[in-house]
């Protein structure tokens, strides 16, 4: 592939995700594959690719920061550690994984991130609130849980937010709001120290991750004035086939 065709691909893919991401997420769908297809190897490819989609996550934390400031200081420094210490071992975890193996994982991944991506919708419905003053039987387990999905989202980035917006929805926290703001903090806290320590790694593809974050910017600010006028029903359907179709072409590919 002529090194002109590999920065249209990689730039057009990003900038897809991002509008992808904006609207309806599953952005991952699209700059992990172009990667691997430009010739990066899988492991320097999640990684590239979490750096690549990464700034999406500050404009959204920033934008909940009102519902963010409402909780008590004591949960968030404990959420955020609990992401910060998940999103770094899975990173590390990524890093000593052969990539023999991860390569023989990329289909699995991208089909579950897809189911999360299908019931997303469904298991934002679930759990729903307690009674007022009353604990929700499934929030001592909050905790654990959220450091198990901060090491998936350190390990591989695609499904991260449903996954954390259904570990809280299913765990008792009653305002989607909040639920939303906790999910974009945590997020953004686990991605940046995961990107880090891939960095110190050596492994991200720095020339294709500058082009892609730009890019991305770029489809994230565009998707912002689309989300307005495209049905979401559509967006979601197209984010679930290219989900399947890449876990496909991955299977292929052995």
């Amino acid at each position: 592939m002529e090194p002109w065709t590999t920065s249209a691909l990689l730039a057009l893919a990003a900038f897809a995700a991002g509008v992808l991401n904006a609207i309806a997420g599953g952005g991952s769908f699209l700059t992990f594959p172009a990667l691997v297809f430009a010739g990066v190897p899988p492991i320097v490819a999640n990684a590239t690719s979490a750096l690549a989609v990464s700034p999406g996550y500050l404009g959204s934390t920033l934008g909940f920061r009102a519902e963010l400031q409402r909780l008590p200081g004591a949960r968030l420094r404990q959420e955020t550690l609990l992401a910060a210490v998940g999103g770094v071992a899975g990173a590390l975890l990524l890093l000593v994984t052969p990539a023999r193996v991860f390569s023989g994982l990329v289909p699995w991944l991208l089909l579950f991130a897809t189911a999360l991506f299908v019931l997303g919708p469904w298991l934002a419905r679930r759990g729903g609130g307690a009674p007022a003053g009353a604990a929700h039987p499934l929030e001592r387990w909050r905790p654990l849980g959220l450091l198990a999905v901060a090491v998936y989202g350190g390990y591989f980035n695609g499904g991260l937010g449903i996954l954390l917006l259904a570990l809280y929805t299913v765990t008792g926290e009653p305002l989607l709001h909040r639920a939303n703001a906790l999910k974009n903090l945590n997020s953004l806290v686990l991605s940046v120290l995961s990107v880090a320590t891939f960095a110190l790694a050596g492994a991200i593809a720095w020339g294709p991750a500058l082009l892609m974050m730009v890019a991305a910017t770029a489809g994230g600010y565009a998707g912002a004035h689309w989300a307005q006028r495209l049905p979401v029903a559509w967006v979601r359907g197209a984010v679930v086939a290219t989900g399947v179709g890449m876990s496909g072409l991955f299977f292929v590919r052995g």
